[in-house]
């Protein structure tokens, strides 16, 4: 690259800009890669295990390697199948359990955490420190810590044995109001609110059509915690319910593993696997669907012009 330069009224050029070719440290790009290998492969053989297990009977199981296929029948489906019809298909209803679990827990989780976080970042109150305090404090709280104290509020309320008593929990979020309010304060121009509000909007209008839009990042990050972490659930699920009807499927899965080693001949232990796994594919759905909307929304006002 070249530069003119006008001195004494005359033009001349100057001596040409060497750029420094960019040179990658290829030590420390191989040392990342054997470590991002290392992680990836530790994380996928347990995924691997299950898939390669679900296509085992129950006697390949008992006779095959873990991590190889059996020689012998192909079981998958035939696995798929029985799980689904196993004690007249219980399977299903606790997999109806669980995602209405999601859908209201979570759900109402990300709906509730969005509103507080929004309020709590374009708002000031009498309080709002001591509101954020609370906050900071109750993220520092494992949920394991408050199940004891919650199921004896609860039985003392008559609501222990139902939905509710894992739905209600499950609509808190301390994590993810702390991050939807500190992601409130920076995707949300206060100039743009003041705008609206000098147009006539009142203030739901605004939050819904103008906020909510810029929030999309934030809201599906939330979301995705709250569905993993409400999906998940066991403690809570193991002390609030009694009633096999309501068990979610980590509850009810468990309670399968429980039975063939009280059995003593695992004879339901395929049925275990096979149910691991499709439990598993409706959060890598979820992921595969949103990410797309995670990825798009964090990418928004990254450019400036």
């Amino acid at each position: 690259m070249t530069a003119a330069v006008q001195s004494s009224g005359r033009t001349r050029k100057a001596a040409p800009v060497a750029h420094r070719p960019y040179r990658r440290n290829s030590k420390r790009s191989l040392t990342l890669t054997v470590l991002t290998s290392i992680v990836a492969i530790y994380s996928l053989i347990p995924l691997v295990w299950l898939l390669i297990n679900s296509t085992k009977t129950q006697e390949g199981l008992l006779s095959s390697f873990g991590l190889w296929f059996d020689d012998g029948k192909f079981a998958l489906w035939e696995n798929i199948r029985q799980t689904l019809t196993y004690d007249n298909g219980v399977f299903l209803r606790w997999l109806g359990n669980t995602v209405l679990y999601v859908v209201v827990g979570a759900g109402g989780a990300t709906f509730l955490a969005t509103l507080a976080g929004y309020g709590l970042a374009k708002f000031d109150f009498v309080g709002r420190r001591g509101v954020f305090a609370v906050v900071i404090g109750a993220v520092a709280v494992p949920g394991t810590a408050l199940a004891v104290p919650t199921f004896l509020m609860f039985s003392k309320m008559g609501i222990t044995n139902t939905p509710w008593s894992v739905i209600i929990p499950s609509l808190i979020t301390p994590f993810g109001l702390y991050l939807m309010w500190t992601f409130s304060g920076q995707a949300v121009p206060d100039e743009m609110l003041e705008a609206a509000r000098i147009d006539g909007a009142g203030e739901f209008r605004t939050f819904f059509r103008i906020s909510v839009p810029l929030l999309a990042p934030g809201i599906v990050t939330v979301l995705l915690f709250s569905m993993v972490a409400t999906w998940n659930n066991y403690f809570l699920p193991l002390i609030m319910l009694k009633d096999p009807d309501w068990y979610p499927l980590t509850i009810g899965l468990n309670s399968w593993n429980d039975q063939a080693a009280t059995a003593g001949s695992q004879a339901v232990f395929n049925l275990v696997i096979t149910g691991s796994l499709l439990t598993i594919l409706p959060l890598l759905a979820a992921f595969l669907l949103l990410q797309r909307y995670w990825q798009s929304g964090l990418a928004v006002g990254s450019v400036k012009e």
